[in-house]
């Protein structure tokens, strides 16, 4: 997998940092972030999507971003796009 490293959150220093990587061969998303406190985890699992079952299947994950982190969001977004056409 070849990753295109887009960016990463500017505030939190040297004590890991959400991230945001585009796999362009897959045109997906690859994003790292903070884990959930137990509550937030809880209310997303209980949460019902219309056609799907509800919790968080074992395969995947909840994370947070900061909100300053949309125009990273958008570029990679972008480039995944780019990427799957």
């Amino acid at each position: 997998m070849a990753l295109r490293f887009i960016g990463i959150d500017p505030d939190t220093g040297q004590q890991g940092s959400p991230t945001v990587w585009v796999d362009e061969k897959k045109a997906e998303l690859v994003l790292q972030g903070w884990k959930p406190d137990s509550r937030l985890e809880a209310e997303c699992a209980a949460f019902e999507v219309p056609g799907h079952a509800s919790g968080i299947p074992l395969h995947e994950a909840v994370i947070r971003i900061p909100a300053r982190m949309v125009p990273m969001l958008r570029e990679a977004c972008d480039v995944a796009e780019r990427a799957g056409l």
